[in-house]
């Protein structure tokens, strides 16, 4: 038999709109943190829907943008103890290797894809402009034929 959940008047959370209804949720979470409620309790309940207000309130007001390719590729690496020499199979030679990694040389779309599929780097993170385009004037994803790198 479904057991219906009764939520209590005392609850009284509403949504936050403001940088004030922001600030005084984060003030009232914070409380919590020392002695952490249980979950399940009245408390534990409290804290956890205040905990969802204010990430959807810093979703929306304070997005996250993606990393730089280069960053995301030094992120995979450092996540998965790799070296430049375990990118050749995705990027090419080592000496291109270091060049992607020192921003000298852009992504291509056949890099971006291998890198994709051999570490899981999200595809949306390579093919962000990265800081190589700033240094010159092409776009820092170079469209080449396939079998060229």
């Amino acid at each position: 038999m479904l057991k219906l959940l009764k939520w209590s008047t005392e609850m009284e959370i509403r949504p936050i709109h403001t940088e004030t209804d922001y600030k005084a949720a984060l003030r009232e979470v914070s409380t919590y943190f020392e002695n952490e409620p249980e979950p399940g309790t009245p408390d534990g309940d409290r804290v956890e829907v205040l905990l969802t207000l204010v990430e959807a309130y810093e979703a929306k007001h304070f997005p996250v943008g993606l990393p730089d390719p280069v960053e995301a590729i030094r992120f995979r690496m450092e996540q998965g103890g790799l070296s430049p020499k375990d990118l050749v199979p995705a990027i090419g030679q080592l000496n291109r290797v270091y060049e992607v990694l020192a921003y000298k040389r852009p992504l291509t779309l056949n890099m971006i894809w291998r890198l994709h599929e051999k570490f899981g780097i999200p595809a949306e993170s390579l093919i962000r402009p990265s800081k190589v385009s700033t240094r010159s004037s092409s776009s820092s994803v170079a469209l080449r034929p396939a079998g060229h790198t």
